[in-house]
């Protein structure tokens, strides 16, 4: 605004000077008289001012050709100017049409054809840093890593393009299973975009895998600053990785620490069981039992789970089990109808041989939900109370080929894993692992499952069938009577014995 106001009254000012000097050339008495070569001019007052018109418009001419040379000789020698423009031009409309067109063979799938662009790019524009990119990916596509790794490496010389070419890296690294240099190039991406979602969750992956747990945890913190995290998802993450570090120090024998450890993971995530499990034996080492029980008994109000009750049996190791049925009903009082809850229950009336009391805990299990453990303990409630081996017999067969239950299951890739860690070892995946029933697969049975049978033997008929059998009404027909008796004398024998399959697969409901 200024410039432009100092501008204007300069321009003022220079016509002011020039009117006043034509007004006193025109006033002035005389001439100019200019000599020439021995020729003397005498120039009037107009005349003075035309020819000083004239003699500006010439001096103008004179540097406009003198201008236009300097720009002739510029161009020949490689400046440029205003000829040159008109060949850049021309040159990066054609750079990017490749560009383009690049681009597009890319996302088509056709990988030689946008590398063949890219090159011709690269030609026309000299900006390596859109078409070495467009040259890596393509050389991705087609397979070529030796030529990828080139061009990411290009990369990393230019501020502007190094993270690109660090994250290029690490993800060939990665794919080819060097976790060690990925490790180093993730730490490296994100020291230079701790802002970038995908290499936080590289790093933490990667520092997982490691057992890095407290740079890993200075990931997760990064994470929630950035708000890429939720704060809930990141207490529970957060109390993995203490669950896991706690651990590691329990392993060099620092029982302290690590009690104090679990404590903490368990307060960070109370539904975390193998914390909870770990921070109540923290507590009755140290001879806090009643912390024990409170802690063991928040965790089953948020999962039933076998591990917690083992836990709470270890506060009472010496109790008899009539005592550990009284003991455990602050337990089992909580969620009573939850499936683990039943089991337990059954469980310790097993423990105490009150076989009635572990049928009427079972209940309907057995029909609703027939996995290995269910079918077990019918075994073993139907031993207890005196009944035929082929009934126990036939238990044990069903359990041999029923489903194990909840277990341990990978939520990425429903891998299954006999204990809880916080990295699958299927997958490789961070937190995934959850204490559920796998999905069902159409899995064919055991190479001996055929001979279940055989392993069964011929079994007896329970009592509620027999009274069944016994109530059905008499044949009224003598006739029809005599020949079925002739076709088989003993038909509930027969059926007995010709059906230990049917025994091994579908053991018979007994009245409570």
């Amino acid at each position: 605004m200024l410039w432009s106001l100092i501008k204007i009254v300069l321009f003022v000012a220079i016509v002011a000077a020039l009117t006043l000097g034509a007004s006193y050339l025109m006033e002035s008495e005389g001439g100019v008289q200019i000599t020439v070569a021995g020729m003397e001019f005498t120039l009037g007052p107009l005349q003075s001012v035309i020819a000083a018109v004239v003699l500006f418009v010439v001096v103008w001419l004179v540097l406009k050709l003198a201008s236009l040379l300097v720009a002739v000789l510029r161009f020949i020698n490689g400046d440029q100017t205003a000829i040159s423009r008109y060949f850049d031009r021309n040159r990066e409309r054609k750079g990017y049409q490749a560009l383009g067109d690049g681009l597009t063979a890319l996302a088509s799938g056709e990988g030689r054809l946008a590398l063949a662009k890219a090159q011709k790019a690269e030609r026309y524009l000299h900006r390596p840093e859109l078409t070495d990119l467009l040259q890596a990916q393509a050389a991705e596509q087609m397979g070529d890593r030796k030529k990828a790794e080139e061009v990411y490496k290009r990369l990393l010389k230019t501020d502007a393009t190094r993270f690109v070419g660090v994250r290029g890296i690490m993800k060939q690294r990665l794919a080819s299973g060097d976790t060690e240099t990925a490790l180093r190039l993730a730490e490296r991406a994100f020291a230079i975009k701790p802002k970038h979602e995908e290499v936080q969750d590289t790093l933490l992956s990667l520092q997982a895998r490691k057992a890095d747990w407290a740079g890993a945890r200075r990931t997760l913190a990064a994470k929630l600053k950035h708000g890429s995290m939720p704060r809930d998802l990141h207490k529970r993450r957060d109390a993995v990785l203490a669950l896991s570090e706690a651990r590691d120090i329990l392993d060099e024998g620092k029982d302290i620490e690590a009690r104090e450890a679990a404590i903490s993971a368990n307060k960070a995530s109370p539904d975390l069981i193998p914390a909870a499990a770990m921070a109540a034996r923290g507590f009755i080492a140290d001879g806090r039992k009643k912390n024990a029980t409170r802690l063991l008994k928040k965790a089953w109000q948020a999962q039933p789970h076998p591990e917690l009750a083992a836990a709470f049996a270890e506060i009472e190791p010496a109790e008899s089990p009539a005592e550990r049925l009284r003991r455990f009903s602050a337990l089992t009082s909580i969620q009573p109808e939850h499936r683990e809850t039943r089991l337990l229950l059954a469980e310790l009336h097993l423990a105490a041989e009150d076989f009635p009391g572990a049928r009427r805990a079972v209940g309907e299990l057995w029909q609703s939900e027939p996995d290995a453990r269910v079918l077990t303990m019918m075994a073993a409630i139907e031993r207890g109370e005196g009944s035929e081996d082929a009934i126990v017999r036939g238990w044990l067969a069903k359990a041999l080929t029923a489903p194990r239950g909840p277990q341990w299951v990978c939520e990425n890739c429903n891998n299954i894993q006999t204990e809880w860690s916080p990295i699958c070892n299927n997958c490789d995946a961070f937190d995934s692992l959850s204490w559920r029933t796998p999905p069902k697969t159409d899995v064919t049975l055991p190479a001996g499952a055929e001979m279940l049978p055989l392993l069964v033997g011929p079994s007896v008929m329970p009592p509620d069938e027999a009274e069944l059998v016994a109530e059905e009404p008499e044949v009224e027909d003598a006739a029809e009577a005599s020949e079925t008796s002739e076709a088989a004398p003993s038909e509930p024998a027969s059926e007995a014995e010709a059906a230990p399959e049917e025994n091994a697969e579908a053991p018979r409901e007994k009245a409570s």
